[in-house]
């Protein structure tokens, strides 16, 4: 698996298409004229000479994917049974069934990239391996939420390591490559099939004869040996999925996208649209003073907010909240969101003073670096202070999604904000790819940690120290949760694990490879130990005071 879709995807395309060519040409006449001893105007462009012709219009980039190489049989057969194995394993849900999918998938993207004369570069490894670990989320978690935003992740990875790249427009717009390629993606590879069949619809009458009678055997067969052997039938049953006539539209859709889809990355993988052809024109620089004057203001206004949080950190907070007159959590949670906008708009405004920036000479460079590297130095105090205020809030109220979702994104901003400071020394060749990267990996550790099970833990850990608990937010905690909330005594552990109890019974009909090991570990435990009921037959939660509704 060395050579993966993104083994692939990152390699060089065989050459420029036609089109391609015609603009190359055309940019290449037009600097040949400017080239000689034509003055220059405003902006770089060839001005005009009293008498002679107009200067030519500025030339248009073209970043279309070219002409595809032909479609191999090997891509075909695939891409025919990544669409057969979503049709028959993805219709109980989403586990380890979605790595068996996208294996067959990964070799039809590696097939079409090396027939296109693609060679395997570094990043596209990266963002491979990246996207197929992002779906083992699915397979280890039984939450919803972080399984989808690994997916969703893992299809953004995917689509960099089909088009490679390393600008900006490459990063951002990947996905959209892939997505065009869902109508010319299915066309191609029907050209394929008529070229195979020498323009004879009756060759393929042989092959689909073939598969009837192999699918008849199979069936008839099968049934033979499950009738005669009741282990042989017990295997059977857990391998073929149980498909009834009302699945039918359902399933056939999950073919249709299986397959279209599988086709479209291959069609990306052999001809990929070249984003990185489309240049983000540089802004216009701006003098020292305009430039400098509202960054070295908004420095000064960090470094005064920077200090009174560090005052704040080491003189207590008691004396803070009896001068505000606000209480502990009212003093956390006024905080915490509005720090998580100063991070954010400062990342834009590093953005937009990068555009605009004095770039002369050595010393504007070095203006741009100390103002802006300060500037970064700052604001990743404050996102230490904003991590403080919603450690309070936890301490307080207890640990949400909503809570664990924004703090993580609070990481991360200061993690990009570490990049750009490091993009200061080094260089920012490497900055786009640096923070996808980076992106990846967060979505990743959120999945792999578990937000379910630590929100459990955690607010087990404060019902432990201060005797209240939110249960009515616990019992609509996934089957991640059920190690840590196993931890409750009772009547409360009975209380908060019978939804979950109950929702894994429903689901026990959901065969092994739509089962999330979450799942699987939580009916372990409740197997073991179940809730236990009172004389009517439901959970004790009436005995509860009302300290363990909040």
């Amino acid at each position: 698996m060395s050579e993966t879709p993104s083994a692939s995807a990152a390699p060089e395309p065989e050459g420029p298409s036609p089109r391609a060519r015609a603009v190359t040409e055309k940019g290449r006449s037009g600097s040949t004229a400017s080239a000689g001893a034509t003055p220059e105007g405003k902006a770089g462009r060839p001005a005009s000479i009293p008498g002679g012709p107009p200067p030519s219009p500025p030339v248009l980039i073209d970043f279309s994917p070219g002409d595809p190489a032909p479609i191999r049989t090997a891509t075909l057969w695939a891409a025919l049974a990544t669409g057969l194995l979503s049709m028959v394993l993805l219709g109980e849900g989403l586990a380890v069934n979605l790595v068996f999918v996208a294996v067959p998938a990964t070799l039809a993207v590696y097939f079409a990239g090396r027939r296109a004369g693609r060679r395997p570069r570094p990043w596209a490894l990266v963002w491979g391996v990246g996207g197929l670990a992002l779906l083992t989320v699915p397979a280890l978690r039984a939450a919803e939420w972080p399984s989808f935003l690994a997916v969703v992740t893992a299809f953004a990875a995917g689509s960099l390591a089909l088009h490679g790249g390393r600008t900006w427009p490459a990063v951002l717009l990947g996905p959209v490559g892939v997505l065009t390629s869902l109508v010319t993606g299915p066309a191609w590879a029907w050209q394929g099939l008529r070229e195979r069949m020498g323009g004879d619809r009756g060759r393929l009458a042989p092959l689909l004869r073939a598969l009837v009678v192999a699918a008849v055997l199979l069936f008839v067969f099968g049934a033979l040996f499950a009738g005669a052997d009741a282990a042989f039938a017990d295997l059977l049953g857990a391998l073929v999925p149980d498909v009834s006539v009302s699945d039918g539209p359902w399933r056939f859709l999950l073919l249709a996208l299986g397959l279209f889809g599988t086709l479209a990355a291959a069609r990306t993988a052999a001809a990929p649209a070249r984003w990185d052809r489309l240049q983000v024109p540089a802004g216009r620089a701006r003098g020292r003073v305009e430039w400098a004057l509202p960054l070295v203001g908004l420095v000064g206004l960090f470094a005064v907010f920077n200090a009174v949080q560090l005052a704040v950190l080491f003189g207590g907070y008691d004396a803070v909240l009896k001068e505000t007159g606000q209480t502990y959590a009212q003093y956390a949670r006024q905080g915490f969101w509005q720090l998580l906008m100063a991070t954010l708009l400062t990342l834009v405004v590093i953005v937009v003073a990068l555009r605009w920036a004095p770039r002369t000479r050595s010393s504007d460079r070095t203006l741009v670096r100390g103002v802006l590297g300060t500037l970064c130095a700052l604001a990743l105090v404050v996102v230490a202070s904003a991590v403080r205020r919603m450690d309070m809030y936890v301490e307080a109220y207890g640990l949400t999604r909503l809570r664990i979702s924004v703090l993580t994104m609070e990481l991360w901003l200061g993690l990009v904000i570490v990049l750009i400071m490091a993009a200061g020394v080094w260089g920012a060749r490497w900055l786009p790819r640096a923070v996808a990267a980076s992106a990846g990996a967060v979505v990743l550790a959120f999945g792999l940690v578990s937000p379910d099970g630590l929100i459990a833990e955690r607010n087990v850990e404060r019902y432990e120290n201060t005797g209240r608990f939110d249960l009515l937010y616990a019992r609509g905690l996934s089957a991640d949760a059920v190690p840590a909330l196993d931890r409750l005594g009772e009547p409360m552990r009975s209380c908060v694990l019978w939804d979950i109890k109950e929702e894994l019974d429903e689901r026990r009909h959901i065969p092994w490879y739509a089962t999330s090991w979450g799942e699987t570990e939580a009916r372990r435990i409740l197997d073991e130990r179940p809730p236990v009921a009172d004389a009517s037959g439901e959970p004790a939660c009436g005995e509860l005071g009302p300290e363990f509704y909040r």
